[in-house]
This record gives C-alpha cells, structure tokens and sequence, in this order.
C-alpha cells in the first residue's frame, strides 16, 4: 500500500511538471497556470520526501 501511495504521487510530480510545459508553452509566460503547476509539483516532491522519511523512520522501507 506504501509503494502504491508513493507511486501515484510520483506520477502526479511527473502530470504536473509536463502541465506547466503546456501552459508556459501555451500562455507564453502571460498567465499564472504554470505557477500554479510547478506549484503543486513542488508540494508534491515535498509529500513524497515526507512520506519516504516516514516509512524509514517506521520500519516500512528497510534500510
């Protein structure tokens, strides 16, 4: 179950990332879509760091 989290996660860093591509290429740095994008991936990358700090310190990655 740790795994699948951490998995979608992952795929919402990589979803947001090519999102704000899209928009920045789209808006041409007009709109404030592709700070919204790199937004959420930032607080993403953020929850999987946590996550993988967690399950460390809780036994469920082995180390």
């Amino acid at each position: 179950m740790f795994k699948l989290i951490i998995l979608i996660l992952l795929i919402g860093v990589i979803g947001s990332l090519f999102s704000g591509l899209f928009f920045l290429s789209r808006d041409h740095g007009t709109g404030d879509r592709t700070v919204k994008a790199l937004t959420l991936r930032i607080s993403l990358s953020i929850a999987v760091f946590v996550l993988l700090m967690l399950g460390y310190k809780f036994g469920l990655i082995p180390g």
